[in-house]
C-alpha cells in the first residue's frame, strides 16, 4: 500500500468561495437598494455567477463533506439569487408585483432566520452575516408590502453591513488556511 493508498485526500473548504460569491453580490445589490448605485447588468451578472453559480458549486462541496448547514445555506443562496435574476430580467414574461416580492423576501427571511439560529454555535462573524440577512429580508419585505423606498434605502445599508461581514468572514478563513493560525478573528 503507498502512501497515497493509506492517506484519504485532503478536501478543500469550499465556504470562503460560497461567502465571497454571496458577500460580493449582496453588496452590490445592496448597494443599488440604499440608492447609491442603479440596478444594471453588472448586478444581475454577478447575481447568475458569483452569487448563483460559485454559491452552487460551494453548496455541492460542502454535501461532499458532509455539512448539511453549508450544504442548505450555501445552495439555497445560490438559487436566490439565480431566482432574483430571473425575476428580474422578467425570463417568464410575467412580471411581478410588489406583494408578491414581499412575499419572496418574507420566507427567504424565515428560512434565513431558521439558518440564523443554526450558527449560534459557531463563529461570532457568521452569526452577523446572518443576522444582518435577516433584517435585511425581513426590512425589504416590509418595504415591498407598504411601498416604501425609505426601507428599502435601510434595508440596502444592512444589506451593505452583510455582505461585508460575509467578505470578511471567508478572508479570515482562507487567512487561517494559508497561515496556519488565525490573523483576522472571526
Amino acid at each position: 500500500m503507498t502512501d497515497s493508498e493509506s492517506m484519504p485526500a485532503k478536501t478543500a473548504n469550499p465556504a470562503p468561495l460560497g461567502l465571497l460569491g454571496f458577500g460580493m453580490t449582496t453588496i452590490l445589490l445592496s448597494l443599488h437598494n440604499a440608492g447609491i448605485t442603479e440596478l444594471d447588468d453588472v448586478t444581475l451578472a454577478m447575481g447568475v455567477f458569483c452569487g448563483g453559480l460559485a454559491q452552487l458549486l460551494a453548496g455541492i462541496m460542502e454535501y461532499r463533506n458532509g455539512n448539511t448547514f453549508g450544504t442548505v445555506a450555501f445552495t439555497m443562496y445560490g438559487m436566490f439569487w439565480l431566482a432574483f435574476v430571473a425575476i428580474k430580467l422578467d425570463v417568464f414574461g410575467m412580471g411581478h408585483n410588489l406583494t408578491n416580492m414581499g412575499s419572496f423576501c418574507l420566507i427567504w427571511g424565515l428560512m434565513t432566520l431558521v439558518l440564523f439560529i443554526g450558527t449560534l454555535k459557531g463563529r461570532v462573524a457568521l452569526r452577523i452575516v446572518f443576522a444582518t440577512l435577516t433584517i435585511t429580508f425581513l426590512l425589504l419585505s416590509i418595504a415591498d408590502f407598504m411601498g416604501n423606498g425609505t426601507i428599502t434605502n435601510i434595508a440596502g445599508f444592512v444589506g451593505i453591513l452583510c455582505g461585508a461581514a460575509a467578505f470578511y468572514t471567508a478572508s479570515a478563513e482562507i487567512l487561517l488556511e494559508q497561515h496556519g493560525r488565525e490573523i483576522l478573528p472571526f
